[in-house]
């Protein structure tokens, strides 16, 4: 029998996978002086383009799940960085909102691209094309 498809060099999930825990590692020391994991700070910046959006929106924009979402929406509401309420137009939906705190938290953010792209030896080239290929697989 050939169990050459069964080797981990040869999978594509896995360098993705450990490519996703790398970048996410490098965020860390970033991340931690503005009070922000990478997941909570993913999530900023959906609500920095779009404030006021409903859970549901926010989840597929950020291909979350609400098992995952809500406990983090907690944690930033605890943070004083968002306001979850009910919409009153449909009071079944949670309409997410930032406080000025989450607001304000914006500027401090910008340098985070900046500082995380030099951590990350890729050409500006092979970065477009790795982002046009995952968003490849993303639309599946």
């Amino acid at each position: 029998m050939d169990y050459d498809s069964l080797k981990l060099e040869n999978q594509l999930c896995f360098p993705l996978y450990a490519s996703s825990r790398k970048i996410t590692k490098l965020y860390r020391p970033i991340l931690e002086p503005l009070g922000l994991t990478y997941t909570k700070y993913i999530t900023m910046m959906a609500l920095w383009e779009k404030d006021n959006v409903s859970v549901k929106e926010l989840g597929e924009k950020l291909y979350l799940d609400s098992g995952t979402l809500t406990p983090l929406l907690k944690k930033l509401e605890n943070q004083n960085l968002i306001i979850r309420k009910r919409n009153p137009e449909d009071e079944r939906n949670l309409i997410v909102t930032l406080t000025k705190k989450g607001k304000n938290l914006k500027d401090e953010a910008l340098k985070v691209p900046q500082e995380i792209s030099s951590c990350i030896n890729i050409s500006p080239k092979d970065a477009k094309e790795l982002h046009r290929l995952l968003h490849l697989i993303l639309k599946q």
